[in-house]
């Protein structure tokens, strides 16, 4: 069994699907404790069920992560159960897309709420239990749409819920640092996830602009991000923090 997360206890939100899945799967392989965190049951038991075939115990929890009363108690779950937080990972999400003349103010709202509030409570929840470990280190979810304009749809609350997190991730850093609590994110470019694959479905031509303007030809795949986050969670990158690492195939490249 690889080690380089052994002995971390470490929660990742959204879980059930998509790049949480991937990095919930990878993580309990490289030894962590992962307490794995979706409403999503089905999807939630799909990656408990895939990691224990494999050998790997995964602790899965459902709780909404956009009121405070929900990451309050599954904090004091972690804590009770696993005896401390050393990771967290903010997969979770949930967005609407329309264009500016087009975009409601209640799915603007919504948007924000499911990119925003979702990292931002579940951080603020942690953060005592990190500073009582000692240091930690949280892991947020931005993406190329942060960095550029998105084609083919409008984009125009997630990129502004995105923007917002890897701004947000670079103030966590300063303020966690007198801690030891790193806060870096990742900006996944277009990953195959059953989201991308609806998209894809749905909008002609832009799975194939898309690959066109990725350097490396092809769309990436969950654990092609979820290595970069187990790197950012691990003792190797301990002098790592306030980091956007883009994962993207070059695609915000040129």
């Amino acid at each position: 069994m690889a080690s380089r997360l052994k002995g971390k206890v470490a929660i990742i939100t959204g879980a059930g699907s998509g790049i949480g899945q991937g990095t919930a799967l990878l993580f309990a392989r490289e030894g962590a404790t992962v307490v794995a965190v979706d409403l999503n049951a089905k999807g939630l038991q799909e990656t408990v069920e895939a990691s224990r075939k494999n050998g790997f115990p995964i602790d899965p929890v459902s709780y909404d992560l956009t009121s405070e009363d929900g990451v309050s108690k599954l904090m004091a779950h972690v804590v009770e159960k696993h005896g401390g937080i050393d990771t967290l990972v903010t997969a979770a999400g949930f967005v609407e897309f329309a264009s500016v003349p087009e975009m409601t103010l209640e799915q603007w709202h919504r948007t924000l709420k499911g990119e925003l509030d979702i990292v931002f409570l579940p951080v603020r929840a942690a953060w005592p239990h990190m500073i009582g470990r000692g240091g930690g280190s949280i892991i947020n979810f931005g993406s190329i749409s942060a960095w550029g304009a998105t084609r083919s749809m409008g984009a125009v609350a997630h990129s502004t819920g995105k923007g917002g997190v890897v701004s947000m991730t670079r103030q966590m850093a300063y303020e966690g640092a007198p801690h030891k609590i790193r806060a870096n994110s990742v900006s996944p470019g277009i990953i195959h996830t059953p989201a991308a694959q609806f998209a894809f479905d749905n909008l002609p031509g832009f799975e194939d602009g898309m690959r066109a303007n990725t350097m490396l030809g092809r769309h990436g795949k969950p654990e092609d991000v979820a290595w970069g986050i187990v790197y950012l969670a691990s003792d190797e990158a301990s002098w790592v923090t306030g980091v956007d690492l883009k994962i993207d195939g070059g695609l915000t490249a040129w």
